[in-house]
């Protein structure tokens, strides 16, 4: 697919919305809120799964509105590893002409630089928010060629980086002082912080020069309390709504609301990441009739127990909070 060649309409740049970024004195914007790491539907044909476009625009459609902040569109929790570049390109295609006025990061990761940076001029052609980049996987470069990698990257690319810190998944860690000086660079705006680290979570915040948004869903409450700037979590996608009131209450200084509404969603997320992910969250969404419950090989689908689990936990959240979480800030 030649990118030139494609001629889709999107709603609108999703880069201008205020409600999810901001930009500080400096010009730099500041990623906020809660953001939707999206899976991505398959259809079932044969021995065939292709991507189900018509299910993508449900679900844009169905989150679009529920006070999430915006969209992560192939990433882990997308399936993106099982999805070739082509497809990558339509998925994109699909969730910008859907997503309105909500902003739109895409998922970039790569372990060749001339193939990663070939891929990421098509990037460049995108209306995008900002560009979800891990360290090189598996490879287990030095710290100066962790800098070195994701400053070419920076330079390249339309829009900021936001640095995806998954050492459990990359084999590579990026240690404080790395990322510190990656904050420096003008085009790198934010983390997704997955490194396990409080002291680092917490140096990063009292630094201030990048948004750090918690991508461990159970560690969203300690990452907000402490100055975070918001969540890159796949469990928003079960009742979105009482994520971003949680989000609200902190930023009102409501922590007994956060707390309150913490505590009653803990056992889904801990369901949701009971066995791979994205299978329960796609259990889940296809007995909501908004997929069909099917991955990529090797990924699985969820265990009928666990699905089963799943329902009736996110009942008891409903029982006390309603869909919509209308009680909190």
């Amino acid at each position: 697919m030649q990118v030139a060649q494609r001629h889709t309409h999107y709603a609108s740049s999703p880069v201008s919305s205020a409600s999810s970024t901001s930009n500080t004195a400096a010009g730099t914007p500041a990623f906020r809120g809660i953001w939707l790491p999206l899976v991505t539907p398959f259809l079932r044909h044969g021995g065939d799964t292709p991507v189900d476009h018509a299910a993508l625009r449900r679900l844009v459609a169905h989150y679009r509105r529920s006070g999430i902040a915006g969209f992560v569109i192939c990433g882990t929790t997308g399936e993106a590893a099982a999805l070739d570049d082509a497809e990558q390109l339509a998925v994109f295609d699909t969730v910008l002409a859907e997503a309105c006025d909500l902003p739109v990061i895409a998922g970039l990761a790569g372990n060749h630089l001339g193939h990663t940076l070939a891929r990421l001029d098509a990037f460049n052609t995108l209306p995008l928010a900002g560009v979800l980049t891990p360290a090189p996987y598996y490879i287990r470069p030095s710290q100066a060629g962790l800098v070195d990698w994701f400053q070419t990257l920076a330079d390249h690319s339309r829009a900021p980086l936001v640095l995806y810190d998954i050492p459990y998944r990359t084999g590579a860690t990026l240690t404080l002082e790395t990322l510190l000086a990656l904050a420096g660079h003008g085009n790198i705006r934010a983390i997704k912080d997955c490194g396990g680290n409080a002291h680092t979570t917490q140096a990063l915040i009292a630094d201030g020069r990048l948004s750090v948004l918690a991508g461990e869903d159970h560690q969203l409450l300690s990452t907000l309390t402490m100055g975070g700037h918001g969540a890159i979590i796949a469990s928003s996608h079960c009742r979105p709504a009482h994520f971003a009131a949680l989000y609200r209450a902190v930023q009102a200084q409501q922590l007994d609301v956060a707390r309150s509404l913490f505590h009653a969603l803990m056992p889904v997320v801990k369901l949701l990441f009971a066995e791979a992910n994205p299978g329960p969250v796609k259990a889940w969404l296809a007995r909501e009739g908004l997929l069909m419950d099917v991955l990529r090989a090797p990924m699985t689908s969820a265990s009928p127990t666990l699905a089963q689990q799943l329902v009736e936990a996110v009942a008891a959240i409903d029982a006390e909070f309603g869909t919509r979480a209308a009680t909190a800030a």
